[in-house]
């Protein structure tokens, strides 16, 4: 049977009238002689399109008068009803149920997901505020030793300015110690 044979069964049976008589093709039950002509054709015709794979159970009870007959075929046609209609919805509610897992898991998955991604965002900011203090230290890095440089520049020019003033100082002292020997070995 097929997904939706049930409610084709179940739409054919109304066309019927609402009188379905479904019997097994492995099972044929003489039909009494009162049984009205129109009952004959739907079932001929559900037999023909919809084969059932599950018999039907036939508890005819064949009485003297035609109207028990219908009756009795009309309970069971609803009673067959119902049976499919109670299929159909527990087939439906397997189906449902799968949804809601599938539903359950895809949320899970995407929870997770979600999860993942926010770590690694957490992660791509302290980076990116890693790269920034780092860009901040360079700057201050660059800062301190264009200092250093420029006061290391002054201390080479002191040193330069001092060398001369020393070296102007030795000459005076040179000057003077000549002139101090020249003075004694003139009054020796």
């Amino acid at each position: 049977m097929g997904l939706f044979d049930v409610f084709k069964d179940k739409d054919e049976d109304e066309n019927s009238g609402g009188v379905a008589e479904e019997t097994p093709s492995f099972e044929s039950e003489p039909e009494p002689a009162e049984t009205p002509s129109f009952e004959s054709e739907p079932a001929a015709e559900s037999r023909d399109e919809t084969p059932t794979t599950e018999p039907a159970e036939e508890t005819t009870s064949y009485s003297q008068t035609g109207t028990a007959v219908q009756s009795q075929l009309g309970i069971e046609g609803l009673m067959d009803k119902r049976f499919k209609v109670g299929e159909a919805i527990d087939y439906v509610g397997s189906m449902i149920k799968e949804l809601r897992d599938k539903r359950a898991n895809l949320q899970k998955s995407i929870e997770d997901e979600s999860v993942d991604i926010k770590n690694l965002k957490e992660k791509l900011t302290k980076i990116s505020q890693f790269i920034q203090e780092e860009n901040e230290g360079l700057q201050e890095l660059t800062r301190k030793r264009s200092e250093v440089e420029k006061d290391a520049d002054e201390v080479g020019n002191i040193v330069y300015s001092l060398r001369d003033k020393i070296t102007e100082i030795d000459k005076i002292v040179a000057d003077e110690a000549s002139r101090i020997n020249s003075f004694k070995s003139s009054k020796s």
